[in-house]
């Protein structure tokens, strides 16, 4: 009797049920995909800069490439929109965004596409395509619920890109399906593009607020008909090369006066914003400079559609200096504020947002005006992308995977 006394005080252990959601990777979109961007784009420029000098070590849908175009546009770069999409839709909305086992499935629709993008395992062609369209129209499922049930209805000016950034992938797929590589190109242009709209937007709401608010200077008013010319060009620059993309023939003239009047526009805009006052900000210089590679890039497009330059240089202002520089400084900022951390530029990031800026100089106006260095300036390009991304790895590679320091959710 006493011995079964004795039993009963034991406590008894109970089975915890274990719940996605309490992982830290789970609790908000930028943390997993922030994370599997900067190491997928390591990955995949690795893979580039192997097959550049002679060593192929993949087979992968489409030919290498068509892969490298493709996946650093609908790899890196859509799983770094992903993030911040779905990260910022709670802010806008007030509503809890995709999180938990329905954000980690997300997260494999991705990786699946990565991987059968990169071995297809003897799949028919448009098997890869649709795992890998059907990304992106998830994404936008998600963003366009929360906004509408919201009312917040001036965010919904984001689903027409997402929306045009899902037709400009297909058009990648279809025209590797169809042996037409023009369609390809047209794609990839489409999908450069857009993106730089993104950055046109949200730059032109963050970075003058982040600039006024850190150097505690009064934000510049907006100048509503510079503000309609800066969205306006660049929304006739996209509804241009939508046509092109359907087989309209415009003229380079056309073409060029539209692409000069989107960057005379955003080189106002950025003026306005006080960029010479953030030398001593990395995380604000870097946006200020990845902002200013859009009319940069966007001139040289100008002067490609008029025949005197490639438009490969112009594409690679825009990807690597204005795209790779603000998803980097964006990531850097976005994973200290949402993890609960001061938002302070960490040491290294001024160094690894240099690089970006060093590669993407490299990368278009130096090699525009000396075409002979392109061996040597596409290897260094790639060396200074990796090692940009790879300094993001080092600092928030913990904080993004572990949770908030103040404990609170997100």
């Amino acid at each position: 009797m006493a011995l079964s006394k004795r039993f009963r005080r034991v406590p008894v252990m109970t089975a915890i049920p274990f719940s996605v959601s309490r992982l830290a990777l789970a609790r908000l979109a930028f943390r997993p995909f922030f994370l599997l961007a900067a190491l997928f784009g390591i990955a995949a420029l690795m893979v580039w800069l192997a097959f550049w000098h002679g060593d192929v070590l993949l087979r992968p849908h489409g030919g290498m490439l068509w892969w490298h175009q493709h996946e650093m546009l609908f790899g890196f770069g859509a799983a770094v929109v992903a993030g911040f999409l779905l990260t910022a839709v709670q802010n806008w909305t007030g509503r809890p965004s995709l999180r938990g086992g329905p954000l980690l499935a997300l997260v494999m629709l991705w990786l699946a596409a990565r991987w059968v993008l990169a071995f297809p395992m003897g799949l028919p062609a448009w098997g890869p395509m649709l795992i890998d369209a059907s990304f992106l129209a998830v994404v936008a499922g998600v963003v366009a619920r929360l906004v509408i049930v919201a009312r917040r209805w001036r965010n919904l000016i984001l689903l027409p890109v997402v929306a045009l950034l899902i037709l400009a992938n297909l058009a990648m797929h279809l025209g590797i399906l169809q042996g037409d590589g023009l369609l390809v190109r047209q794609g990839a242009h489409l999908a450069v593009l857009l993106i730089t709209a993104l950055m046109v937007v949200l730059g032109g709401r963050v970075i003058p607020m982040f600039t006024a608010n850190r150097l505690g200077r009064a934000k510049p008013r907006p100048l509503p008909w510079l503000e309609g010319l800066a969205l306006v060009g660049m929304a006739a620059v996209l509804v241009a090369q939508l046509a092109v993309l359907l087989g309209a023939a415009l003229p380079g003239e056309a073409i060029a006066g539209l692409m000069g009047v989107a960057a005379l526009a955003n080189t106002l805009r950025l003026a306005r914003w006080g960029g010479i006052h953030t030398l001593g900000e990395p995380l604000l210089w870097g946006l200020h400079a990845s902002y200013a590679a859009i009319p940069v890039g966007l001139g040289m497009w100008a002067l490609a559609a008029l025949g005197l330059l490639r438009v490969e240089l112009a594409v690679h202002a825009l990807t690597i200096g204005g795209m790779g520089t603000m998803m980097l400084a964006m990531m850097s900022r976005v994973s200290l504020g949402h993890t609960g951390r001061a938002i302070e530029t960490l040491p290294g990031i001024g160094v690894a947002l240099g690089l970006l800026v060093a590669a993407a100089l490299l990368r278009s106006p130096v090699l525009a005006l000396f075409p002979g260095l392109t061996h040597l300036t596409y290897s260094v390009t790639i060396i200074l992308w990796c090692l940009a991304y790879a300094i993001f790895l080092l600092h928030y590679g913990v904080p993004l995977a572990t949770p908030r320091v103040d404990g609170k959710d997100g």
